[in-house]
């Protein structure tokens, strides 16, 4: 079956970096554009970041351009989210998710597989 696992999250102080990484099986990876989204407490979940399956092509949510970048590694079936000067605003449970089409959204309706999410605490 299809699994996305999500690492890498913690508890950082405000200004530090981390680099999530989610691990695809089940699926042919290299076939689906991947993206991230997060869900902060009583907040609906937001689009972050996605990539294009060859990785040639990226979007990002206004609140983390120049802060965050995300890549992919089509052999190693896993898609990242380095995310730099984190804010206490990024606070949130972060999730990978393989697109429905090939194609670049911002949308929870393109995407088809969704992982569990991970952990992500940036104190102030």
């Amino acid at each position: 079956q299809v699994q996305l696992v999500e690492s890498g999250g913690g508890l950082v102080q405000a200004g530090a970096s981390l680099r999530l990484s989610c691990a695809a099986s089940g699926i042919t990876f290299s076939n689906y554009a991947m993206g991230w989204f997060r869900q902060a407490p009583g907040k609906e979940r937001e689009f972050v970041a996605a990539i294009r399956r060859s990785g040639g092509s990226t979007l990002f949510a206004d609140l983390v351009k120049g802060r965050f970048t995300i890549a992919r590694d089509n052999a190693k079936k896993t898609v990242y989210l380095q995310m730099n000067n984190l804010k206490p605003e990024d606070t949130a449970v972060y999730y990978c998710a393989a697109g429905a089409t090939s194609l670049l959204s911002s949308s929870k309706s393109g995407y088809k597989y969704w992982g569990q999410g991970t952990q992500v605490t940036v104190s102030s």
